[in-house]
């Protein structure tokens, strides 16, 4: 592959899928690994929706010291759902991210029930489904479990990201986060129609000194949630300095992560963001979140 934009250079990309997985992938891990080697990037964060990724990210590093690749652990039925076991374990062994529930939501089966795409999550092997979805709640106070993992990931000063719960869910889990201790929280795909924060929503949030993911996947033909010119906006009304700029790509019908995370930078710079604010927003703010 060759070189990228040299807006990329030092950048990380804190939102991105490849295989092994269940779920189709354009690339396996070793091939996204040598893009992100090849355009100068500074490393990437590897998510898996099935449960870990702390290991692949462990193993990786090892063969490619020149670049950081971070992994960790996301909180679905497939590993116990809200497990303090699986969080420990996870940042025992290196893991530098905690994700809420995704796949496992009513956030999320509710968005698929109402919007079939035929492109997305999905697998060849059925799994067995819960239709039981993981809350953060038992009644209406925050479970004791969750608290738990958020005092670990408190005392390994690691960052917590709120997956897919909804905008009231998440709001609550930062302040209880903050209360507990925890420095780096990050807000997971604001636009994306998943899971949607009304700006109102996301200036709160920055107000309480979360990081917000601007994703490109809200702009593809797969959600259409907002095109680039308007989130472009968004990020004008937020301010910079708590914004990061991810894609959330590796689907197989998809551009290759680190093109689409290219053309996402190209593109808002296009429509008038300052190649200051796209540096902040790919180097400084994920290297705080990931380094610090």
């Amino acid at each position: 592959m060759q070189k990228n934009s040299n807006l990329l250079e030092g950048a990380i990309e804190l939102h991105a899928h490849s295989a092994p997985s269940i779920f189709p992938r354009r690339q396996n891990d070793w091939e996204l690994i040598e893009d992100v080697r090849d355009a100068g990037m500074y490393g990437i964060v590897l998510k898996a929706h099935e449960g870990v990724s702390y290991d692949r990210a462990n193993l990786l590093q090892n063969k490619y010291p020149e670049i950081k690749i971070y992994g960790g652990l996301v909180c679905n039925h497939f590993v116990g759902g809200l497990n303090i076991h699986a969080v420990d374990l996870a940042l025992k062994m290196g893991a530098s991210i905690i994700w809420m529930p995704t796949l496992s939501t009513s956030t999320h089966k509710k968005y698929f029930e109402r919007n079939k795409n035929e492109k997305i999550l999905k697998s060849n092997n059925k799994m067995i489904d819960s239709d039981e979805s993981i809350s953060i709640f038992n009644g209406k106070h925050i479970k004791d479990s969750v608290k738990t993992i958020l005092e670990l990931i408190a005392k390994n000063n690691k960052v917590l990201a709120t997956g897919h719960l909804n905008s009231d869910d998440a709001y609550k889990l930062v302040l209880e986060a903050k209360k507990i201790g925890v420095e780096k929280i990050l807000i997971q795909h604001v636009d994306l129609g998943i899971s949607p924060y009304t700006l109102t929503e996301q200036q709160q949030l920055v107000e309480e000194g979360c990081f917000l993911e601007k994703c490109y996947l809200a702009c593809s033909n797969d959600f259409k949630d907002m095109d680039v010119t308007m989130m472009a906006d968004t990020i004008h009304k937020l301010g910079s300095s708590k914004c990061v700029l991810v894609t959330d790509y590796g689907q197989k019908h998809n551009v290759p992560v680190v093109k689409a995370l290219d053309t996402f930078v190209k593109e808002l710079l296009e429509v008038g963001v300052s190649q200051s604010d796209i540096k902040k927003m790919i180097v400084e703010n994920p290297r705080y979140l990931m380094e610090s």
